[in-house]
C-alpha cells in the first residue's frame, strides 16, 4: 500500500502494519459483530510491542477509521499518538445509502469477489490509465484476501463511530489530506462538514489537486513533502 512512497525522506522510524484480515495479519475477531474497535486494538497491541515514547499515526482510507477509533479510544498501557493524518478519509459515521452500499459489498464479497474487485480499484483512481500496472497489483493483492475479511471491513466501516466532533475538540492533532477528485468523498463534502463555528479552531486540510482516493500512488510527492515530512 505505501509502497510508492519515499520513506526515507520522512523523519523517524516506519511501522507498517496489515490490518487484521490484510496482507499477512489472519482475521482473528471471535465476536460476531465486525467492528473498528478490534481493528485498532489490534494495532495497539503492535504498538504496546514496540513500546514508542511518541508517535504518529498515517491511515489511509479504512485505515484513518482506525486511527481515530485509536486516538479517540486509546487503550490503557499505551500513549496516545501526538498526532493522525488522514489520507483520502472522513471523520463521519456513514449515512443510510452508505450503510446499504456497505451491506451489498459484505455479500457481493462471498458471491462475485473478484468481479467486484476488478470494478472497484479502478475507480479509486482519478486517472486509471496512467496507472494500469499499479492498479493490475493491486487487484491481485486484493484477491488475496478472503471474502470473509472483505466483508468484516465492509460491516465494520458500516457501523464505525462518527468522531466528527473529536476532531473538531482537538484540530491541532488531527490533519486531513485529500484528493481533489477522489470519488468516494469530495472535497466539497469534506469541507462543509469541518466547518468551524465561530469560537474554533479547524482542523489542517490539504488538498492534493491531481489526486483521486489513492493520493499516495497518484501524488506521492505532494503526499510526502506536503503532509507526512512537516508534521507538527
Amino acid at each position: 500500500m505505501w509502497e510508492p512512497l519515499n520513506l526515507y525522506e520522512i523523519p523517524g522510524t516506519m511501522v507498517l502494519i496489515d490490518l487484521p484480515g490484510h496482507g499477512k495479519s489472519p482475521l482473528s475477531d471471535q465476536s460476531d459483530v465486525p467492528s473498528m474497535k478490534f481493528m485498532a486494538d489490534e494495532v495497539a497491541r503492535v504498538i504496546s510491542e514496540i513500546n514508542p515514547t511518541q508517535y504518529r499515526i498515517v491511515g489511509h482510507s479504512m485505515g484513518g477509521y482506525v486511527a481515530l477509533e485509536l486516538a479517540a479510544n486509546t487503550p490503557k498501557g499505551i500513549s496516545k499518538p501526538s498526532h493522525i493524518t488522514l489520507l483520502n478519509s472522513n471523520c463521519w459515521s456513514d449515512t443510510e445509502a452508505k450503510q446499504a452500499d456497505r451491506l451489498r459489498v459484505a455479500r457481493i464479497a462471498f458471491s462475485g469477489k473478484e468481479l467486484f474487485i476488478n470494478e472497484a480499484i479502478p475507480n479509486l483512481f482519478a486517472r486509471p490509465e496512467d496507472f494500469q500496472k499499479e492498479i493490475e497489483a493491486l487487484k491481485q493483492e486484493a484477491k488475496a484476501m478472503t471474502s470473509e475479511a472483505i466483508a468484516y471491513a465492509a460491516l465494520a466501516m458500516r457501523t464505525r463511530t462518527d468522531y466528527t466532533s473529536w476532531v473538531m475538540e482537538n484540530p491541532s492533532m488531527v490533519r486531513f489530506m485529500h484528493g481533489a477528485l477522489d470519488r468516494l468523498v469530495s472535497v466539497e463534502e469534506l469541507q462543509q462538514r469541518l466547518m468551524p463555528q465561530a469560537d474554533q479552531a479547524a482542523p489542517e486540510i490539504i488538498i492534493l489537486p491531481n489526486a483521486g482516493h489513492m493520493a499516495h500512488w497518484e501524488a506521492t510527492e505532494e503526499v510526502v513533502k506536503g503532509g507526512l515530512v512537516n508534521q507538527p
